[in-house]
């Protein structure tokens, strides 16, 4: 039995720019980075296509943070 979730009610435009100063401090830059506007209702994030050294750097700031 599959439970909906409610989406969440954090801003989408403060949260771009949240992740967006995080990332700028690990040196990455994810240029499409944006709050997707065909759905405000549910606050997504557009992150965008990256290159794989892109992903890679990404994969090894969570790992470094996560340890």
């Amino acid at each position: 039995m599959t439970i909906a979730q409610e989406p969440s009610t954090a801003d989408a435009l403060e949260a771009v720019e949240v992740l967006r100063g995080a990332l700028t401090a690990a040196g990455i830059v994810l240029p499409s980075l944006g709050a997707d506007p065909a759905s405000p209702s549910l606050n997504l994030i557009n992150l965008g296509r990256v290159r794989a050294d892109v992903a890679l750097r990404i994969a090894d700031v969570l790992r470094r943070g996560c340890s």
